[in-house]
């Protein structure tokens, strides 16, 4: 086998495989300022993220093949094929053709609908596994069966079952199979021996050489397109979507949500040539009404078959309502509902399903007095979201921003989307290898807001630290709060100083 390293990459390689999706939870950082704060905020909440296993020969076992896994190229390194997950399915004997599949690409908003969608179809009494990424705190997030993460023992199972084939294709192919490529086939093979009725699989990049492509799902939802991995996907909205729309099959059902026109142009060419169906958001289906209610938003949704009216969201922004629709409309789709049964879905299990969606890390209020919320937008699309969202949620008085971001993405269209309603930002850095040093976004940020509306923690313990004290200056009862955004990463490892791990 050659050399594991494509033509033309760069000697960073060695340096990014050190660390298992370029972070390690248990830097002495997080572990020495979690005390602290972990106080100060109360005990872990039932979120559905899972913290490290209680069983120390568990917890071991678990970090081997977390181990095992950082040796592989990490998933911010890519080299677009299916070939080596295409043979791993091949000699696993095709397991993600043993149930359906609901397949989820977009630029933002993936993981939100994707755990909407999941806790529809379980309502409705259906075997659910759904596969997301990047997780925010456990590994094991990834992969869920029934609305809930797989145990570490049932991971480390997976991984031990599929290890020999792993092998094999490894020796079979030029490069190895990469850090995603091995989680896929870990889900997809989870997903057969549970066995699930459905699968809910979030696209990790683009769409057309995407691992999880190798599914062939009947219902294909494209959130919304905007620039983001333009090195890896193209610099237009019409780039993007030609690989996004990759993931559209043969018959199959698209749910579209609203698109710049090139955008839409290009899916609703390859729904032509593949004779599929479109179902569009703002034409077919949609959001007819949406207020504020405490602990959320209220909605009436327009799907496929009718409306559904009174329908509370457990969590706050528009995005999050348009997310809902096309939840709603996909599992329509699924169902048969719209051109071929005009029909609506139980109201009361739609309601029920709704009321109960969690999406950690997303507009996710984790302390009160002051008021600390986490959001893990990265790009400016999804920063313009929850700059709105906060606007319209949360009445604070002063605002304070903790921004930690990776180098390869849009800093300053992250910080101009957030500069109106932030009064001071606290620039920081997590752990990972891809986050930029603080004085460069300081640097960035100080053009956007004026030095004196910037200060600089390296540390993230002592950011969130620094961002609460000054927050709680404004008085016990004068309204102010914390935002901490910038990248998945921050947000997981705020999580977990703030006592939800």
């Amino acid at each position: 086998m050659s050399e594991e390293r494509p033509q033309n990459e760069s000697d960073e390689f060695e340096e990014i495989v050190e660390a298992e999706t370029d972070r390690d939870p248990d830097l002495a950082v997080i572990e020495a300022g979690s005390r602290t704060l972990r106080a100060q905020s109360g005990p872990p909440q039932g979120d559905g993220i899972p913290s490290r296993p209680a069983d120390p020969e568990v917890d071991r076992a678990l970090r081997e093949v977390e181990g095992e896994l950082a040796k592989r190229w990490p998933e911010t390194k890519l080299d677009p094929s299916l070939v080596r997950i295409e043979s791993l399915m091949d000699i696993l004997g095709s397991p993600q053709r043993s149930y359906p599949s609901i397949h989820i690409t977009g630029t933002n908003g993936k993981t939100s609908t994707a755990r909407m969608v999941e806790s529809l179809l379980g309502a409705f009494e259906l075997r659910t596994g759904r596969y997301t990424s990047p997780h925010v705190q456990s590994i094991t997030e990834r992969i869920s069966l029934d609305g809930a993460p797989i145990s570490a023992e049932r991971f480390i199972e997976t991984y031990q079952d599929i290890q020999p084939y792993i092998e094999m294709v490894d020796a079979q192919q030029e490069h190895r199979l990469s850090f995603f490529e091995v989680l896929t086939g870990m889900a997809y093979a989870a997903f057969a021996d549970a066995p699930v009725d459905i699968a809910v699989v979030e696209v990790g990049m683009g769409g057309s050489w995407d691992a999880t492509n190798v599914v062939d799902a009947g219902v294909a939802v494209i959130m919304p397109i905007s620039l983001d991995h333009t090195d890896r996907l193209g610099t237009t909205p019409e780039q993007i979507a030609t690989e996004k729309a990759g993931i559209v099959k043969q018959d199959a059902t698209v749910v579209l949500a609203q698109q710049p026109v090139e955008a839409a142009s290009v899916v609703l060419k390859r729904a032509v040539e593949v004779d599929a169906t479109v179902a569009r958001e703002g034409m077919e289906f949609g959001v007819l009404s949406r207020e504020v209610a405490v602990g959320g938003q209220l909605l009436t949704l327009r799907g496929l078959g009718g409306e559904y009216p009174d329908v509370f969201l457990p969590l706050h922004g528009a995005h999050q309502a348009h997310n809902a629709a096309m939840a709603l409309a996909a599992v329509e789709a699924f169902f048969g509902v719209g051109s071929q049964h005009a029909r609506t879905l139980d109201i009361d299990a739609i309601r029920s399903a709704f009321a109960s969606v969690t999406s950690p890390g997303r507009m996710e209020v984790v302390r009160r007095s002051p008021t600390v919320v986490l959001d893990a937008a990265h790009n400016p699309a999804g920063a313009r979201a929850a700059a709105e969202a906060v606007t319209e949620s949360f009445d604070f008085s002063r605002l304070i921003g903790v921004v930690g971001a990776s180098a390869d993405k849009d800093v300053r269209g992250v910080l101009e989307a957030f500069e109106p309603i932030f009064a001071e930002v606290v620039v920081t850095r997590n752990s990972s290898h891809r986050s930029m040093d603080p004085d460069e976004l300081a640097a960035i940020a100080v053009e956007v807001f004026g030095s004196d509306r910037v200060q600089v923690e390296p540390r993230l313990d002592d950011a969130l630290e620094e961002a609460i004290t000054l927050a709680e200056e404004e008085g016990e009862y004068a309204g102010a709060g914390v935002l901490v955004t910038g990248s998945v990463i921050t947000v997981g490892e705020a999580r977990l100083l703030l006592g939800r791990g």
